[in-house]
């Protein structure tokens, strides 16, 4: 019974506890009965037939209503198969105490004379019984909606950061495709490094297409890829300057995360001059977070008009707030003539 039934869910533990207090309900039942000058034996009898057949009662309600439960609204339907569990109990006790006592006429009588509290007895034991699976299952219902719902927020979760992350391929992609093409004829072999560094690129960040996380130092490895493809881009216009503390080496952060930025740092420092420009990145430990900041010098005059295709900054920022669920991770801010962007990554 303790392995079958949905009461006792195959706790050996449950089933020890519901046989004990059946027991001294049974006990406490036969005293109460020979209290009232019912004899000892026939007391005893009368409470472990009744009291079995009672708990027999209360599996076939809840093995009933695991597979057929009243909806919301239809609580009389509820009452009435407990009301007719109870009564049926109260036929088929009658009859089995009778039948053990030899139909005895004092038995009978006293059966009868006592049917009002037999029955109130039956329904308020039948009824909590109701009560807890109902409440049960109304539990279970709502944690399995709740359950469900989380795993269809990290689904869309999931899909929109895959979304964003394959973005940054074809964006990536048609800006080095186009100097390449400009390459080909005027120097074929800055081309050929250049194709070199991008097949480099593309092959390590296909690696880690799976990979939500990496360390700064991995990240950091794929930026001087990424580098490497721009520099040759801009020639002696570009440069950088990386910083990565050795304490922050092994800390997390979202793999590929900083391309777009260092990207925008260079559309907004390279574009407008024929200076030699320079991006300085540094991240450090702070806190138990690991704060990266890129910084690249602008021209408001024309920084404010330049039209570009929104993926950007944005795209970190809605990165960011998918993985940890805060919109101040990413701060930007503008002293004299450099533009800087600082990232915060939460460490576990």
């Amino acid at each position: 019974m303790a392995s079958t039934n949905p009461v006792f869910s195959g706790n050996r533990k449950i089933f020890s506890l519901i046989t004990g207090v059946w027991l001294i309900w049974a006990m406490a039942y036969a005293w109460v009965m020979h209290s009232a000058g019912i004899p000892l034996r026939l007391a005893i009898t009368d409470s472990f037939i009744s009291n079995f057949l009672l708990i027999v009662a209360a599996i076939l309600l809840v093995n009933l209503l695991k597979h057929y439960l009243p909806g919301q609204g239809s609580y009389v339907n509820l009452i009435g198969i407990v009301a007719a569990i109870v009564f049926l109990w109260y036929l088929i006790s009658r009859c089995a105490v009778l039948a053990a006592n030899n139909r005895n006429i004092f038995d009978a009588g006293f059966f009868d004379y006592t049917a009002a509290i037999r029955i109130g007895i039956g329904l308020l034991i039948l009824g909590c019984v109701t009560l807890i699976f109902v409440l049960r299952r109304t539990l279970e219902e709502n944690e399995l909606q709740l359950r469900r719902k989380s795993d269809a927020e990290k689904l869309a979760r999931e899909a929109e950061l895959l979304r964003l992350r394959q973005q940054l391929q074809p964006h990536f992609l048609f800006n080095s495709l186009n100097s390449i093409s400009a390459l080909v004829t005027r120097d074929p072999g800055q081309a050929r490094t250049m194709i070199e560094h991008l097949s480099d690129f593309l092959r390590s960040t296909v690696k880690r297409e799976n990979e939500q996380m990496a360390s700064a130092e991995e990240e950091f490895r794929e930026l001087e890829l990424y580098l490497s493809i721009e520099k040759l881009r801009f020639g002696h216009r570009l440069s950088a300057t990386i910083e990565l503390a050795e304490d922050a080496r092994h800390l997390k952060i979202p793999a590929l995360l900083l391309q777009p930025v260092v990207e925008n740092a260079i559309k907004y420092g390279v574009y407008d001059t024929t200076d030699k420009v320079n991006i300085e990145i540094r991240a450090v430990k702070t806190d138990q977070q690991l704060v990266i900041t890129v910084c690249n010098p602008f021209d408001p005059e024309t920084a404010g008009t330049r039209a570009g295709t929104g993926f950007g900054l944005s795209s970190v920022e809605r990165r960011l707030y998918l993985l940890f669920a805060r919109t101040d991770l990413l701060k930007i801010t503008q002293q004299d003539l450099l533009f800087i962007t600082s990232i915060i990554i939460p460490q576990a």
